[in-house]
């Protein structure tokens, strides 16, 4: 049983077609848009010397990002933001985020219970 040129060129064509077809695949959708998130916040905890305001405009203007594109943001996010309204003397907003952040991933809850207690009790013994 001998196999032919036609055949072995037939099945190489077929061969590179599939490869080709495999390699045109569309990737799928990033879950989140990270825009400048990660080095934003690798920026924060190694102390760059952006004010809390410089670091606030620059998520806010990552989250303006995904909202145009209908994206959502990544975990921590919001919890970081709420972080920096805390740092600003901010307290409202940063209640906002805490609460915005447990909605969007409940498994936050307990810490942002946490954090939002911890405002509360400051509020409260705030003069």
């Amino acid at each position: 049983m001998t196999i032919s040129t036609t055949a072995l060129v037939r099945a190489g064509l077929a061969v590179a077609t599939m490869l080709m077809l495999f390699g045109c695949a569309t990737q799928p959708k990033p879950l989140y848009y990270w825009g400048d998130y990660q080095p934003q916040l690798y920026a924060y905890f190694q102390g760059d010397g952006k004010s809390p305001e410089q670091q606030r405009e620059a998520l806010e203007k990552t989250a303006a990002q995904a909202s145009a594109r209908g994206a959502a943001l990544p975990p921590g996010f919001h919890a970081h933001l709420g972080l920096l309204y805390l740092r600003m003397g901010q307290p409202g907003p940063a209640r906002t985020a805490f609460m915005a952040e447990e909605a969007r991933f409940p498994e936050s809850k307990p810490y942002m219970d946490f954090l939002i207690g911890n405002l509360n009790r400051t509020q409260a013994g705030a003069p």
